[in-house]
């Protein structure tokens, strides 16, 4: 027995239209799914009184760059993953040496760098030596002596007398901090992934019809 097929140009055609809808539709539902997901985290950023500096350190990219494919991507991303993964897992902050961790308080300023100061710039900056207090209850102290300010930030004082003199509390001392955790990133990512499909299905409708 000899069989003999002969595929109609009509169907060939049918089903490359198919293939070239399909590799549309799912290029255009994952550049609206990365932009979403774009969209909800730096939501959640400005949500959780991050700012929008930090914010707008979310970026996302689409692949292939250029053209359609059915194996069309997204990537989302951020240029500060440091920050933002901490903030996401509230991670439990110790001093690098094994010693303390010295937050400054209204009285130290601000860095020259941005950001907070650290005891070695203070002292180097305000010319006056920080002395350590031990407190049995409560965080340890950093103090200095001078005066305080305008500004409310400790200076070295000019008056010989003494005269406006006070024992300035600089940094606390602890030996760990908890960040809390205020970004759930991984929500959001499950939401935008379980909404592919019906924004594939929503778009190849679309161009059909």
């Amino acid at each position: 027995m000899k069989l003999k097929l002969d595929i109609d140009p009509d169907i060939v055609a049918m089903m490359q239209a198919e293939v070239t809808a399909g590799e549309s539709a799912v290029t255009a539902a994952m550049r609206e799914a990365g932009t979403g997901l774009k969209s909800a985290w730096r939501l959640q950023i400005t949500g959780a009184g991050l700012g929008p500096r930090l914010a707008n350190s979310i970026r996302s990219q689409n692949f292939p760059r250029s053209g359609e494919s059915l194996d069309a991507a997204a990537l989302v991303w951020s240029k500060a993953p440091v920050i933002v993964g901490a903030h996401d897992t509230g991670p439990l902050i110790r001093s690098k040496d094994g010693f303390w961790l010295a937050i400054p308080l209204p009285a130290a300023g601000k860095s020259l760098r941005g950001g907070r100061i650290t005891p070695g710039e203070w002292e180097r900056r305000r010319g006056l030596r920080l002395r350590f207090v031990y407190r049995r209850t409560g965080p340890s102290l950093l103090v200095a002596e001078g005066r305080l300010n305008t500004k409310g930030q400790a200076v070295v004082s000019r008056s010989k007398t003494g005269r406006g003199k006070v024992t300035a509390p600089i940094f606390l001392l602890v030996p760990q901090v908890k960040l809390p955790k205020r970004l759930d990133l991984a929500r959001d990512a499950e939401r935008a992934v379980d909404g592919v499909p019906g924004l594939i299905v929503a778009s190849w409708v679309e161009q059909r019809f």
